[in-house]
């Protein structure tokens, strides 16, 4: 595969739908790009070598592997349909998360695969049945039944580094909130349990709690602000699957030995708990008594054994030797316990639906079925290719050759090479082994890699990554057993060696790495052993916690320093070191100096340290599941900062002894400069009095109307449409390889005649616009409307290409919305009589509540006019016009401006319709007009417009917030004064302000406003 090097293998956006991929042959992976979205497929598995301990050879895979996944496929051929219809049969409640997910204009944009599993959850729940999908649920049910034991699971398959927790909180929240508002809607609940494999994913997943400081719903921002406190009542419990053991009682820990031993034997043990009483323990802080949602993360470690005989290739733990009999029979009894666990919580509380969220949802091996066999209830999949092609996570590199004289490459096949020269067992059994007893082989390959290593260092340390504080890049081992583990550590790291009847520190052999410089140990060190396995525990045998005293007393004395007054011999020895390990990569904590991790077996999964660039593994790799798991844990990003051309560039981690490969690349990484994050608030010590601005948030209007004659006023241009070949066309031609053509026509459409188009267009304008308060229909006005609509079609229709009047009924909801803004009443305008229906829940917004982060582009307020610290510039590189607009409203004088905040995270909108749908309006400023005395609070709307943002709805935005927004609020009496601005040229925007404002002054009329300018400069 080496003459198949791929540059970059970066050809999808992070944030859109797939529409290329590479495609494989009969020789593997090529460089060829397709166009269209890679199938979802799986490798066909490959059975394990018999010879114990042997290698995986590493296996090219080509197109002669590759099996779709039809249920996957079939799954997400309706959710893009869905997606594309505007996700219908969905609550109004989903509708707006929806929508507020895949906002493009998001400061924090969600992934494309994380939005795409989340809908096709949504799918399952809410739309499937009405759209064309219920044989989906169907076929989860049968695969339920035969799997689980009928416990309703639904798989959502994610490549490590893809962000599967915020997949988790979205559906938190969407859970939550639809039960807020619909409490008797059984698709829903607001009891989560989230059941992780370890204590390091469970401590990691607390970002899933609405309380927690950091939590994922405020940092990521994935709840619209009229929801935060619906969020609030989401009751989550956060547990590892261990926690499903059944424990003794109280009477048990009490009792003697030798009472016992007098219990007899086949009888229920008196002394352990019952499964309902360890649901009753597990789910004690959720309360209530109704079913639950259960999240499993890494959920490949939950599945029922096969009942009945194995499949044929099939792993048992019986066939089965040594340490892989013993890990397959671990993993078989910690599945039993988990998925027992969740049968005994459906028994006795009811389980609504288990999301299982995983990279790799595979069968293992001990399970009675093949391993790597997909699980049979996914329904989502984001490859761990897809998410390479998206740029989404680092790409593995791993050697392809090397100038050495053998058949194999050496690193690569790295076990196949030392594993002879290694000991076999732990710590208690190999005591005389030392750093001095490694193989060449693997030194040369430590060596190797770190030469990679120190260049990636001399990049970071040379990078503005690194003066805005990110850490050091990190390398990892990976090592068969504790003796391997603790011998690479020293070699490393360094070691006390005895001389002369001293203790002399010995330097390690890699000094990027070493603890000791200068014959000193370093008091924070650079390198750090782990042993997975007792970390996920909670227990650290005599002999690991012999290995790592020295780094435990660094570990608390630098938390000593940190945190003056307190002390860390309240900690547990190994709850300091999983807090060490869990913070590697992350600025300012205990893991921040660490550049090397030895790691026993293989790291944790859901460990999530994003600085990883070097991998070496030293163990057998059995299968190609294995390799991706290991390989996983150097697959985060540093850099989410996209290029000019919106895409990701290109993260490399590089990997010795993982007989691992899907892209051959030797690119390098192009760095990027690291934006820093920085927190928008309103800052407490300012003057809110005078600086806070409230609003009203509107979410729709209604009309008081007075049965008074109608009228139009055809004159605005924005009234016109054209019909045209250029938006459908009128004829498609149809053909098969062999027969005759046909040609498809529109001719029902073409037949209608003016008459019959206005009197579809009066009714619809009667049904959607015209009903009085209690939705009852007005047809007294049917006449009238008629009448505008026949000279609407008349005076406003530009029909070209010959096109049929009848064609129009195609754009039916564009053309209802514009006969409806051309209708004013005879005494009065329509303005008069709109009030605005407001939010029941939160209707007042406010500037005393903005907190929030960004990576945007700022600009510092002014503490005197502005209660908030930050305004946020759009735009690559921020954006001038925004800047340009704040900095003219604070040049003008405190009599005429009091404050000014930038709409950013206020949900401050305006409700209108476009296309018939319904939209809001995010204008870009609020401007508190100075105090008269009278008592009445005035408020200017300001939008920066012109050419730099897109005309197609700007005229519709426009004209809701001048004839509808202000209006109602106004006419309402309760908000003070409101008035529109819209600024076309921000050099002008100081001038252009000013005559706004004195209307404001004058309690002048919009009307007043739009004449008071010429129309080169019209403000609103």
């Amino acid at each position: 595969m080496s003459d198949r090097v791929i540059d970059n293998p970066i050809i999808n956006s992070p944030y859109g739908r797939p529409n290329r991929h590479f495609a494989f042959d009969s020789d593997g992976i090529t460089d060829r790009i397709e166009d269209g979205r890679r199938p979802s497929s799986f490798f066909i598995p490959v059975p394990r070598p018999r010879k114990r301990g042997q290698q995986l050879e590493l296996q090219v895979f080509t197109q002669d592997d590759i099996r779709l996944n039809k249920q996957v496929n079939d799954v997400r051929e309706r959710v893009d349909a869905w997606r594309e219809a505007g996700w219908p049969n969905v609550t109004p409640t989903t509708r707006r998360l929806l929508e507020y997910w895949s906002d493009p204009d998001r400061d924090n944009k969600l992934l494309f695969c994380q939005r795409e599993a989340v809908e096709t959850a949504v799918f399952l729940a809410e739309g499937a049945t009405k759209w064309h999908g219920s044989w989906i649920n169907n076929d989860l049910d049968a695969h339920n039944a035969e799997y689980n034991n009928g416990l309703s699971r639904v798989a959502l398959k994610m490549a490590t580094g893809t962000g599967k927790t915020i997949v988790m909180a979205m559906l938190i929240a969407w859970q939550t909130i639809n039960k807020v508002h619909s409490p008797y809607d059984k698709t829903f609940a607001k009891r989560f349990l989230v059941v992780a494999p370890g204590l390091t994913i469970r401590d990691r997943l607390r970002v899933l709690l609405p309380e927690d400081p950091g939590n994922y719903y405020r940092e990521r921002d994935l709840v619209p602000a009229e929801f935060i406190d619906d969020l609030g009542q989401a009751k989550i419990v956060i547990t590892n699957f261990h926690s499903f053991r059944l424990r003794e009682t109280r009477f048990g820990r009490s009792a003697t030995g030798n009472t016992k031993a007098l219990v007899a034997p086949g009888r229920p043990n008196p002394f352990l708990e019952t499964p309902p009483q360890m649901v009753s323990r597990v789910l004690r802080e959720l309360g209530g008594s109704s079913e639950i949602v259960v999240f499993n993360d890494e959920a490949h470690h939950c599945y029922r054994g096969r009942v009945g005989e194995p499949e044929p290739d099939a792993d048992t733990v019986e066939n089965l030797h040594g340490d892989e009999r013993k890990e397959a029979a671990d993993r078989a009894e910690e599945a039993r316990v988990w998925f027992s666990g969740l049968e005994a919580i459906r028994s006795k509380v009811g389980i609504k639906k288990v999301y299982d969220l995983s990279a790799t949802p595979f069968f293992l091996a001990g399970s009675g079925y093949r391993e790597g066999t997909l699980f049979p209830w996914v329904v989502s999949d984001f490859s761990l290719i897809d998410a390479i092609e998206a740029g989404i996570v680092k790409i593995p590199r791993v050697p392809v050759d090397d100038n050495r004289v053998a058949n194999r490459v050496t690193y690569l096949n790295l076990w196949e090479e030392v594993r002879d020269s290694l000991p076999k067992g732990g710590r208690k059994s190999n005591q005389g082994f030392t750093s001095a007893d490694l193989p060449g082989a693997l030194t040369g390959a430590l060596h190797s890699l770190y030469g990679s290593y120190q260049k990636a260092f001399e990049a970071w340390e040379k990078s503005e990554a690194a003066s805005h504080g990110q850490p050091p890049p990190v390398f990892i081992v990976v090592c068969s057993n504790t003796t391997v583990s603790q011998a690479v550590y020293d070699w490393i790291g360094g070691f006390d060696r005895e001389q002369g009847g001293h203790v002399l520190p010995t330097a390690g052999q890699l000094p990027l790495f070493s603890n000791v410089t200068d014959g000193q140990w370093l008091h924070r060190p650079r390198t750090i052993l782990v042993d997975a396995a007792e970390f996920e525990s909670g227990k650290l045998s005599p002999e690991f916690r012999g290995a790592a005293a020295r780094e435990i007393a660094e570990f608390k004395q630098d938390y000593a320093d940190r945190f003056p007054g307190r002390t860390a011999e309240g900690i547990s020895d190994v709850e300091l070191l999983r807090e060490v390990m869990n913070t590697v990569g992350k600025p300012g904590k205990l893991g921040e100096p660490v550049r090397c991790v030895v790691s026993v077996s293989m790291l944790t999964e859901g460990w999530d340290a994003n600085t990883v660039t070097h991998i070496l593994g030293v163990r057998a790799f059995g299968t190609q599941l294995l390799c991706e798991q290991v390989v996983g844990r150097g697959l985060r990003r540093v850099s989410y900062v996209a290029d000019e051309e919106g895409m990701f560039t290109p993260e490399y981690a590089d990997v010795y002894g993982v007989p691992f490969q899907f892209i051959p690349t030797v690119a390098v990484t192009r760095e990027l400069p690291m934006k820093p994050i920085r927190n928008v608030r309103t800052e407490p010590d300012r003057d809110a009095k005078k600086l806070e601005i409230t609003f009203p948030r509107v979410v729709g209007y209604h009309l008081e109307m007075p049965d008074v004659p109608l009228i139009a006023d055809l004159s605005d241009p924005d009234l016109r449409m054209a019909l045209s070949k250029a938006d459908l066309p009128t004829e498609t031609t149809v053909a098969g390889q062999v027969g005759e053509e046909a040609v498809h026509g529109l001719e029902q459409l073409e037949r209608y005649r003016g008459r019959h188009v206005a009197y579809r267009l009066a009714s619809e304008v009667l049904r959607r616009k015209l009903r009085t308060e209690n939705g009852d229909l007005r047809p007294w006005y049917f006449p009238q409307v008629l009448t505008i609509a026949q000279q609407w079609l008349h005076r406003c229709v530009d029909i070209r290409d010959d096109q049929a009047i009848g064609l129009i009924l195609l754009r039916e909801a564009e053309a209802v919305e514009k006969i409806w803004q051309s209708i004013t009443w005879q005494g009065g305008r329509r303005e008069r009589w709109v009030l605005p229906v407001l939010r029941s829940v939160d209707p007042i917004g406010t500037t005393s509540n903005v907190d929030f982060r960004t990576t945007r582009d700022v600009w510092p307020t002014n503490p005197k006019r502005c209660h908030v610290n930050l305004v946020t510039l759009d735009g690559k590189d921020g954006n001038a016009w925004e800047r340009a607009v704040a900095q003219a409203i604070e040049s003008l004088p405190e009599n005429q401006v009091a404050a000014y905040v930038r709409n950013d995270h206020l949900d401050f909108f305006v409700p209108y319709e476009h296309a018939g749908r319904s939209r809001r309006f995010y204008p870009d400023f609020l401007v508190k007009i100075a105090d008269t005395g009278d008592g009445i609070t005035r408020t200017l709307i300001v939008e920066v417009s012109g050419g730099r943002k897109s005309q197609s709805e700007a005229s519709q935005k426009a004209w809701a917030a001048r004839n509808l927004w202000v209006p109602a609020v106004n006419n309402s009496g309760r908000f003070g004064r409101w008035s529109f601005c819209e600024l076309r040229d921000p050099t002008t925007a100081k001038r252009d302000l000013r005559p706004a404002i004195d209307a404001l002054f004058a309690q002048i009329g919009l009307s007043e406003i739009t004449d008071a300018v010429s129309v080169e400069e019209e403000l609103v």
